[in-house]
């Protein structure tokens, strides 16, 4: 019985994003191109991204930190992410530029859910500059964005839920430290560490 608590419902994984802010007249949507089809038989074939927020605590005041990531679906191992105090268009822009830096060469297919900051004139123009088709999950299907919701769920089980964090410096810290132990030691045959 102990183990139920693994085993979630799809619906329950899709939680992060209830912080996805649909834009109310998007400049630019794309067809659902990746199609739920979760495998890539290269590098750099198929990246999945996506925003989440974790919360911290300074004395009784609440504060909010925002993680942008992007994820190989090869390996899913993380090629950039970046943490910012706002979940704005700068945040998802500067995670792509450290991305294509990172990958010069790279034109994989880019998936996203329909968040305003994919949906913006400006990262579509992003894309097209770096060759990358975009694809787009469906309204209100998450799960077309799985492996990406799936990553958020294992951070936050494995580092976050169950903690008060009482600094951002500690959050942030925690987040980039599991990043590292994710892409580098976590046990997982995709990146080959069993």
């Amino acid at each position: 019985m102990a183990f139920a608590a693994f085993f979630l419902p799809v619906s329950v994984l899709c939680f992060p994003n209830f912080l996805t802010k649909r834009a109310s007249a998007p400049q630019h949507t794309a067809e659902n191109l990746l199609g739920r089809r979760f495998h890539a038989d290269k590098p750099n074939e198929k990246w999945l991204t996506d925003v989440t927020e974790f919360k911290y605590y300074a004395g009784p005041t609440v504060h909010k930190i925002y993680l942008s990531a992007i994820l190989d679906l090869c390996d899913r191992r993380v090629i950039a992410f970046v943490i910012r105090d706002s979940n704005d268009s700068a945040l998802v822009y500067d995670t792509f530029d450290q991305a294509v830096e990172a990958n010069p060469e790279a034109h994989p297919l880019f998936h996203s859910d329909r968040g305003f900051q994919y949906t913006t004139r400006v990262f579509h123009d992003k894309l097209a500059a770096a060759g990358m088709p975009q694809s787009m999950s469906r309204i209100g299907k998450c799960i077309d964005n799985g492996p990406m919701e799936g990553f958020w769920g294992i951070l936050k089980r494995e580092r976050y839920y169950g903690r008060r964090f009482t600094s951002r410096e500690e959050l942030a810290r925690m987040i980039q430290e599991y990043i590292t132990y994710y892409n580098s030691m976590r046990l997982q045959h995709g990146l080959g560490i069993i």
